[in-house]
């Protein structure tokens, strides 16, 4: 049963999407417009549900990204800004430092470039690392060189997220769960936005409402499904939103000594994803992954969870088989890692030798919103889109939740130059 509101509400800007980037973008408009009439809208029952939820709670700082690009000037500047929020809200967090681990003598020049890219982004406290400096910071750790970035740490997310919403509530934003927008009808001095909102629970169901919200500017960050919205507007620059399931192990308790913070691999310029690595959780646990294999729905974090229609929007667009065309060697090794347990342990064993597949349990999963282009490649930078009296935020990938702060900075100052607001 649908109950259809045919009143109006009116407000300055509505922020669509309630995870980190949404509510970091709502704070952030706050503190430079108190008094704004703001609301955001999220389609789940409950803040930071899906890729802001569900990551390795990494602080990552910024060496990876190519300097001078939004991803390493967010990174670096972001870092920063999420310690003070964290310290100002009392959100816990360590710095338990990373290191990134060359295995053999190939590996050494792109870990050597890797360290020069670090310090050109002005990543602090960088050092190039013999093996006997290495098993000082992790015993267990194989190698022959690595860098050590002892500023990188970890975070709760989730926490992050309820801080956000705290503050932007307390500062006279509202917030609407279980609100999920159908449509975007930019006019001249406004944007009608359609919403369907759904009971929060089964016991209350007494079916759907629809509902038409104005506002006189409209912000998009709505991760997973941020093409269809842009789309509904007629903004998506032909790209496509195509998921990835990432699936962790966790280290059994007695286990978890082997890892003393954070041992990645060194990337591999060839392939668009960095490999498996071992992470120190907030909560004590190590996480080991995540693999990367294509997801049969936006938010199938099973590895059986289908939802054909959004299957088949990754199997039509072009874009996706021209991706598949340059990596379906890597894709299928990917694939073998998922069901094959063992194979999967043989690339952990290499950073650390000493784990074996009993010392590996199964862990949770995240999806990935990965920005497709037509011509097949993955789109790396953070991409934010004008339209008519609408911004979308189409791709935000890692490090986004690092960044997320330095992130909204950057939609704010695009949306106060667009819409006057």
């Amino acid at each position: 049963m649908l109950v259809f509101i045919k009143q109006m509400q009116h407000y300055d800007l509505i922020i669509v999407g309630a995870g980190l980037v949404g509510l970091a973008t709502a704070r952030e408009y706050l503190r430079r417009r108190p008094g704004l009439r703001l609301l955001v809208v999220e389609k789940e029952p409950r803040i930071a549900a899906h890729q802001s939820g569900h990551n390795s709670g990494v602080l990552h700082t910024g060496i990876y990204y190519t300097p001078g690009s939004l991803k390493a000037r967010a990174c670096v500047a972001g870092h920063r800004a999420m310690l003070a929020f964290c310290r100002e809200h009392g959100i816990p967090f360590q710095l338990c430092g990373k290191v990134i681990v060359a295995l053999t003598e190939e590996e050494l020049p792109r870990l050597q470039a890797l360290y020069e890219r670090g310090q050109r982004n002005g990543v602090q406290g960088l050092e190039l690392i013999g093996p006997e400096r290495l098993r000082e910071i992790e015993p267990a750790a194989a190698g022959l060189r690595a860098i050590y970035s002892p500023n990188t740490g970890i975070v709760d997310f989730t926490r992050v997220a309820a801080a956000l919403a705290e503050e932007i509530t307390a500062h006279g934003a509202d917030l609407r769960l279980s609100c999920q927008v159908v449509g975007l009808l930019p006019r001249a001095a406004e944007v009608v936005v359609q919403t369907r909102s759904h009971p929060p629970t089964a016991a209350s169901q007494s079916g759907s409402r629809e509902e038409e919200l104005t506002a006189r500017a409209v912000i998009t960050c709505a991760g997973l499904y941020s093409d269809r919205l842009a789309r509904l507007t007629g903004d998506d620059g032909g790209l496509r939103i195509v998921p990835f399931r990432g699936d962790y192990y966790v280290l059994r308790p007695e286990k978890r000594q082997l890892v003393r913070g954070l041992i990645y691999p060194v990337p591999d310029p060839r392939f668009p994803f960095l490999g498996v690595h071992l992470t120190l959780r907030p909560n004590g646990e190590v996480w080991v992954g995540p693999n990367a294999v294509l997801a049969l729905a936006r938010e199938g974090y099973g590895r059986w969870q289908l939802h054909p229609r959004e299957l088949w929007e990754t199997l039509s667009y072009g874009g996706f088989w021209r991706l598949a065309r340059r990596y379906w060697r890597m894709g299928l090794a990917e694939l073998y890692r998922d069901y094959v347990k063992r194979a999967y342990v043989r690339q952990v064993q290499r950073y650390v030798p000493a784990l074996r597949a009993e010392d590996l349990l199964p862990g949770p999963s995240g999806v990935r919103a990965q920005a497709l282009a037509p011509d097949g490649s993955l789109v790396d930078d953070f991409v934010i889109r004008r339209g008519q009296r609408v911004l979308h935020v189409q791709n935000a990938p890692s490090p986004a939740a690092t960044s997320s702060l330095v992130i909204a900075q950057m939609i704010v100052d695009e949306a106060q130059a667009q819409f006057a607001l």
